[in-house]
């Protein structure tokens, strides 16, 4: 994966120096500056309540920051939705409808006709782990396939650069493993930009080539900030967890996070 620290390698993604408040008078978020490079995956941590999904709806567009300036490939996109895919927590698959029309309302909303969104789609399910399951209900599907189709769905939406929002959480712990190393793979093959944000430092660590810890206490007004930047020396390991640059790394987070 690029790395967005090296020569000539413009940002997929680049927030400098956000400012965001919730109400317009009480700062939630200062300063925060976060770079994604093309084809790499990121992860913002922090504890629970530290403002990283004010973040995330800043950089997707969804509100405007009291200061500073989102960048999609050199472009000023403060404050305009649209421009990146949003993967939220929860799947939202809508019941009454097959996964195959699920996968594709992004396309049916953009204007496409059904069938063509359909043979669009079609060709994806194999890659996304989901061949077998085009004509099956949401209620048929375990979590970690709702969640393949989720993302199926988020890539759809035809941008280059994804923001997901807690997205394995609601996965048990085996279930979550597997879907994280899969998603990683996906995002590779298919050179997607992406930043996740998270309270899970291993789903972190195992997932990301850079880490940006969050460290601050909004509720208590004491606005987030950058604590540190970690960057993961992601070695060619059947069992990367295991690996002394996991510890390293995973330690460099926890002492950041305090």
């Amino acid at each position: 994966m690029a790395q967005a620290g090296e020569k000539n390698v413009a940002p997929a993604l680049e927030a400098r120096d956000l400012t965001l408040s919730w109400d317009g008078e009480h700062i939630v978020v200062q300063g925060v500056s976060v770079d994604v490079a093309p084809g790499e995956v990121c992860c913002l941590v922090g504890r629970s309540g530290c403002g990283k999904t004010t973040i995330l709806h800043a950089l997707a567009g969804l509100t405007t920051p009291v200061s500073g300036r989102v960048l999609l490939h050199g472009e000023d996109v403060t404050g305009r939705p649209g421009r990146v895919s949003y993967m939220l927590q929860k799947d939202l698959l809508l019941p009454s409808r097959r996964i195959i029309d699920n996968v594709c309302l992004p396309l049916v909303l953009a204007g496409a006709r059904r069938d063509e969104a359909r043979a669009k789609a079609a060709p994806l399910f194999e890659r996304f782990g989901l061949a077998g399951c085009e004509r099956k209900w949401p209620s048929e599907l375990s979590g970690g396939m709702r969640q393949r189709a989720a993302f199926l769905r988020t890539y759809l939406m035809g941008a280059d650069v994804t923001l997901l929002d807690e997205p394995f959480s609601a996965l048990d712990a085996l279930t979550r493993t597997d879907v994280r190393r899969w998603f990683v793979d996906v995002a590779a093959e298919l050179g997607l930009s992406a930043l996740v944000i998270t309270h899970d430092v291993d789903e972190a660590v195992s997932m990301a080539s850079r880490i940006y810890v969050l460290a601050g206490a909004p509720s208590a007004g004491e606005p987030s900030h950058v604590a540190g930047v970690v960057e993961v020396d992601r070695v060619e390991s059947e069992s990367f967890e295991l690996t002394d640059e996991y510890l390293a790394a995973k330690r460099q987070v926890m002492a950041l996070l305090g």
